[in-house]
């Protein structure tokens, strides 16, 4: 059984799959993916490096032959030429992938690499450059892991051994299965583990010197305009920063008593309040004199307390590494303290030659807190590179205050899954610098909705609103909804976290990993794909001036579509160019989602739901599993969880929604819940039969005839009953906007002089049967007005509209040029 306490290495590889020709030896991992090492010395690594450390793989199976002094080695997928007693260069080790007859030679670049992540957005202003990631458009990809560090003990690293001209790397022959690499990948570099269900909800964090009774004030201001929460940061000045010596006072450990006059009460009252906490840590610097835990510290590290003597940060050390721990932290977890904010000022240099303090820091945190039963290991930090991915989660950094950062995030935070990276935390509302907005912050707000952590966050100027109330009453009520939502999503979100720790499945990956042969699906990178059956396209630029309304050009992947908020049905294989007031956030579900909801929304903390609302959308058979457990302790690693198949299945005129408890040990869980169901995408059904373990139950049921829904209530049931509803005499049907309404609504949207809007409503029936009356009014319009109209028009595209707005012009004149002239001839 796995234990969070300490890593628990396999990664000595099974020798049926080690093939040795002279320097080389190659390591069959898996069937598309092969070690290659080279040592002139033959002194092979066979210890974890910093990267892969269960190289103990089931054998794929594999054929090895000499033809023509070359070693050939053949996988299912693979076939590998080595030419015998040379060295790994172009012309004497190459691998072809089967499936598309791509060829790789040593040495050859990859052009078309999709790239990964960063370690950090410190002071980023839009995009910046990513690090190569596991996957490319090639069908290719190579890991160079010959300087990585080796652990000869669960928390000691060094570099590797003498030979200098010692090569390992690891070949990934995916073609375009990424998802496929990315799991692999992690089988060998290994997971990352369940976080706790708490830190899917809101977070609040502000660096702020904000003192125990305004910090008790905000949370209370935060339940009393019903606005739910699920974590309270404590930045930096929760500990002395006025030191009255060498030290900076970044670094700290000792309660400044002057703003938290009462640490013990302050953390219970978070905890009343269904909060967990962290506190932001900088360690660079050490341990001076002016702190509590000195003394216990300095003699730990055989330095005279009464020589104040700082004492230095040395992760290399073993001494330092316990006392660090034993001294410093755990005293504060025992105060209430749940998780640590590793923020980074330790620079990238230790004692040992190659090793990264970041790395450590987040290696030997993440373990220290799964060191007990009753917690989850888990840390916010930035991302150490390759191998990062068994540490969540990770704090992006610092982003100026931009449209141009929120409109980078999201493709950013997607393209992580391409170094296997999930769990990215974002500054909600940017960090410092720039121009704050209502509007930006909003957008951000919603952004972070569908995003694996929504943490509200900025430095400390008081200029920087990040409060919800900070922008007025409207602002307000946006944002609330929205993080109403997002307290709604949490059985979605933590069904995919735990689906994320099983298969290695981010919750967020591009498009192209579901539609790899789409050129489409790299031409989009503000959509991704969000907990396996959503796709979300969040608006991250500003509301045009004249339309008053954000353009929002989206691609739907073939098949049915439906809007997530609305049910709108959407045919896909399509470019749709969409309006949306501030309200909206563009998000659809695929026929066949199926999308848990707790029906409560403003209650603080993330508690298993006593009410589940299940969004339903219409038009393919599928199945989701529901998984709980107690959300924060190592109880579901002893099978203490519960899991719930909910399917859908149409045939013969009936729909059927089944709930079959397939699990149920979890403490805590409700004893009856209830269930209500939202169907989207269906006819007015004839009859509606609810059954709990077979037995007929009463429901009450309304059908919304202009948006084809159907919404049923069932009546509390046992957890564990086997609940059956049943439409008989249904067919599937969807509605789509008219394109009257759409004008209807973007007219009435719109910046323009009423009487022109009174004029163009009145027209519309004529509009619509001869467009040459648009020629005797266009001018009144601007571009961005004129573009819109005939966008909700032509609304469905085939192929992508230009955003740039002098294309967008031209491009509308020509649709308008094309249209008259199309009309006419039809007279």
């Amino acid at each position: 059984m796995f234990s969070p306490a300490k890593p628990v290495f396999d990664s000595i590889a099974n020798p049926q799959a080690i093939v040795l020709a002279g320097p080389m030896r190659f390591t069959m991992l898996k069937s598309r993916l092969i070690r290659i090492e080279f040592s002139p010395e033959q002194s092979f690594e066979d210890r974890p490096s910093q990267v892969f450390w269960y190289r103990n793989q089931p054998v794929p199976e594999f054929q090895t032959y000499e033809k023509d002094g070359k070693l050939i080695i053949e996988t299912a997928d693979l076939e590998l030429t080595y030419r015998l007693g040379e060295p790994p260069i172009a012309r004497f080790i190459q691998i072809r992938l089967k499936a598309n007859g791509v060829t790789w030679k040593y040495g050859d670049r990859d052009q078309t690499n999709l790239r990964g992540t960063a370690r950090t957005l410190d002071r980023a202003n839009g995009r910046i450059p990513l690090e190569k990631g596991l996957v490319s458009r090639s069908g290719w990809s190579l890991i160079d892991d010959s300087n990585s560090l080796i652990f000869t003990s669960d928390a000691t690293l060094e570099p590797r051994g003498t030979d200098p001209d010692a090569r390992d790397w690891y070949f990934f022959g995916y073609g375009h299965n990424y998802l496929a690499a990315i799991q692999d990948f992690q089988d060998i570099s290994g997971k990352a583990g369940l976080i706790p269900r708490w830190a899917l909800g809101n977070w609040w964090s502000r660096y702020w010197a904000y003192t125990q009774e305004e910090l008790t004030e905000l949370i209370l201001e935060f339940k009393r305009r019903e606005i739910p929460l699920s974590v309270c940061i404590i930045d930096m000045d929760w500990h002395i920063t006025n030191t009255g010596n060498s030290s900076s006072g970044w670094t700290g450990y000792t309660w400044n008593k002057q703003l938290f006059p009462d640490p013990k009460q302050f953390l219970q009252f978070l905890h009343q309040n269904a909060l967990k906490t962290a506190l932001n840590l900088h360690p660079a610097e050490g341990i001076h004199p002016h702190e509590e835990s000195y003394p216990q510290m300095a003699e730990a590290l055989g330095i005279d307390p009464a020589s104040n003597t700082p004492v230095p940060f040395d992760l290399t050390s073993e001494t330092f590494r316990r006392a660090y721990f034993e001294i410093l932290h755990h005293p504060l977890e025992a105060q209430g303290i749940d998780f640590w904010w590793i923020d980074w000022q330790q620079g990238t240099r230790s004692k040992i030659t190659g090793l990264d303090p970041l790395f450590m820091l987040n290696h030997l945190h993440y373990y220290d807190l799964g060191r007990t039963p009753e917690k989850r290991p888990f840390i916010f930090s930035r991302w150490p590179g390759l191998g990062g991915q068994r540490y969540p989660i990770g704090f992006s950094g610092d982003t100026v205050v931009s449209w141009e950062s929120l409109a980078f995030q999201p493709e950013f935070t997607a393209t992580a899954a391409n170094a296997a990276f999930g769990w990215w935390s974002h500054d909600i509302g940017g960090h410092f610098e720039g121009i704050e907005e209502a509007e930006l912050y909003l957008r951000w707000v919603q952004l972070g909705v569908f995003s694996p952590i929504l943490r509200l966050h900025s430095t400390n100027n008081p200029y920087c609103e990040r409060r919800p109330w900070g922008y007025g009453l409207d602002t307000l009520e946006i944002v609330r909804r929205a993080m109403q939502l997002r307290r709604q999503l949490i059985p979605l979100l933590y069904s995919a976290n735990y689906h994320n720790a099983i298969t290695g499945e981010p919750l967020i990956l591009p498009l192209y990993y579901g539609w790899p042969e789409n050129p489409e699906a790299y031409q989009c990178p503000q959509e991704y794909l969000f907990c396996q059956q959503l796709l979300a396209a969040p608006i991250t630029h500003k509301t045009d001036p004249d339309t008053r309304l954000a353009r929002q050009v989206v691609w739907l992947p073939a098949g049915d579509w439906y809007d997530f908020f609305t049910g709108e049905y959407f045919e896909g294989n399509a470019w749709y160019p969409l309006y949306c007031s501030k309200e909206q956030i563009p998000v659809f579900a695929k026929a066949g989602a199926i999308i848990p909801l707790d029906a409560e929304k403003i209650a603080n903390g993330t508690a298993l739901p006593q009410e589940i609302i299940l969004k339903i959308f219409a038009g393919a058979d599928n199945s989701f599993r529901l998984y709980e457990d107690d959300g924060e302790s190592q109880a579901y690693l002893q099978g203490e969880f519960n899991k719930t198949e909910i399917a859908q299945t149409y045939a013969h005129q009936t729909l059927t929604l089944q709930i079959r408890p397939i699990s149920a040990k979890v403490k805590g869980i409700p004893r009856e819940r209830t269930w209500s169901f939202e169907i989207n995408g269906i006819s007015h059904p004839e009859s509606v039969l609810a059954t709990a373990d077979e037995v007929p139950v009463e429901c009450t049921f309304t059908y919304e005839e202009t948006k084809c829904k159907l919404i049923v209530h069932l009546p509390q049931l046992a957890v564990e009953s086997k609940i059956s509803l049943i439409l008989g005499n249904v067919e599937l049907q969807k509605w789509t906007s008219k394109v009257t309404d759409r004008l209807s609504q973007l007219i009435t949207a719109e910046r323009m002089p009423t009487s022109i809007k009174f004029q163009f409503i009145s027209h519309l029936n004529e509009l619509m049967n001869s467009p040459k009356w648009l020629r005797a009014i266009e001018h009144h319009f601007t571009h961005s007005q004129l573009l819109s109209i005939l966008e909700s028009i032509f609304w469905k595209q085939s192929q992508p509209i230009a955003t740039d707005a002098q294309i967008a012009w031209l491009d509308a004149q020509l649709k308008l040029t094309e249209w008259i002239i199309s009309t006419t001839k039809h007279g």
